[in-house]
């Protein structure tokens, strides 16, 4: 005869809710930045890229992770929110460093929107395909418009207020990765709260079985479409964070390599998980910047046998791994 698992037994092997799961993640993720500030001191950029980087894959994850949505452009939308961020501050005047994150973020949303209502159209490989056009598109019109975007150049020049007319944005980068990391912790406590509330329930109830979703009576595309605009934002602050950091915005930004990239940090860190997304971006950074200072003609090499070792060994990521590991130890115990 087996016991059947059940919420007492959960209490009784001391089991943590989720929301004290979250708020030690968080805190955990808060104590690590503010180790890398005293421990890296001369690599605080790279650390702020790696947080702005690490906002488009936690927004990727969002609509791969829990609505299914195969996407492989979602690097348009980081791109517009650093755009939008880049324009306003430099053709309008706006400098408040909060103020260009939420300028980010409603572009990003909008984007997130326009995009979701293109690609919830199809699915499986026509979406991919669409998504592909979508930043494609998004590149080139970035391209074309140089008068407001740079073109080819990019913007430059752009020069932020010190936050909160103290802290001012130097060359070292001290000011712009403790705002990094504000940010990653306050857009963390909200996709705590987002991830655990019905709403997402329903996204992953219609990533796994949407006709029997839609046969209870509700209308998924509007649901998932919902998801795209919060996506668009968490990227669109991660846009803008990435131009007050170097205060440049390039059509890197709007890149299909950055795309790619930002999925294969998804599949690394363990689809559907917030800290997986967050552990796979800062190993699969770390290991690339550390690659590349090695071998800068075959790192890419070194990156894809990688790649390929953590799909074989660990198919759901990091995230997974850890996953199976806590699950044997509870069935030795």
């Amino acid at each position: 005869m087996t016991m059947r698992h059940t919420p007492l037994s959960d209490a009784a092997r001391g089991a943590w809710p989720a929301y004290k799961r979250d708020a030690v993640g968080i805190l955990v993720v808060l104590a690590g930045g503010i180790a890398g500030y005293f421990l890296f001191p001369d690599s605080l950029a790279l650390l702020t890229r790696i947080v702005s980087i690490a906002l488009l894959v936690l927004s990727l994850d969002l609509v791969v992770g829990f609505c299914g949505v195969a996407t492989l452009g979602h690097a348009a939308l980081y791109g517009i929110g650093a755009y939008a961020a880049g324009i306003v501050c430099l053709r309008a005047g706006i400098t408040d460093p909060f103020l260009l994150v939420l300028i980010g973020a409603a572009a990003g949303a909008v984007a997130g929107i326009v995009m979701g209502a293109v690609l919830l159209r199809t699915h499986g490989l026509p979406q991919l395909v669409l998504s592909i056009a979508f930043v494609q598109l998004v590149q080139e019109g970035a391209n074309k418009a140089s008068a407001y975007t740079g073109g080819s150049d990019g913007l430059a020049g752009m020069m932020p207020a010190p936050i909160f007319g103290v802290f001012a944005f130097d060359l070292w980068g001290r000011s712009a990765y403790l705002f990094a990391i504000f940010l990653l912790v306050v857009v963390l406590m909200i996709l705590a709260i987002v991830a655990r509330s019905p709403f997402a329930m329903l996204c992953r109830g219609a990533k796994e079985d949407p006709v029997r979703v839609e046969a209870l009576g509700v209308a998924i595309r509007p649901e998932l479409l919902r998801m795209y605009a919060i996506s668009g934002a968490i990227a669109g602050v991660g846009g803008a964070l990435g131009m007050l950091a170097t205060q440049v915005v390039g059509l890197d930004g709007v890149s299909f390599e950055l795309s790619a990239n930002s999925l294969v940090m998804l599949a690394l860190g363990g689809v559907g998980s917030l800290y997986g997304a967050l552990g796979g971006t800062v190993v699969f950074m770390m290991v690339e910047h550390m690659v590349a200072a090695i071998n800068p003609f075959h790192w890419m090499t070194v990156i894809g046998g990688l790649m390929i070792g953590v799909v074989l060994v660990a198919p759901r990521g990091l995230a997974g791994a850890v996953d199976d590991i806590k699950r044997r130890s509870e069935t030795r115990r």
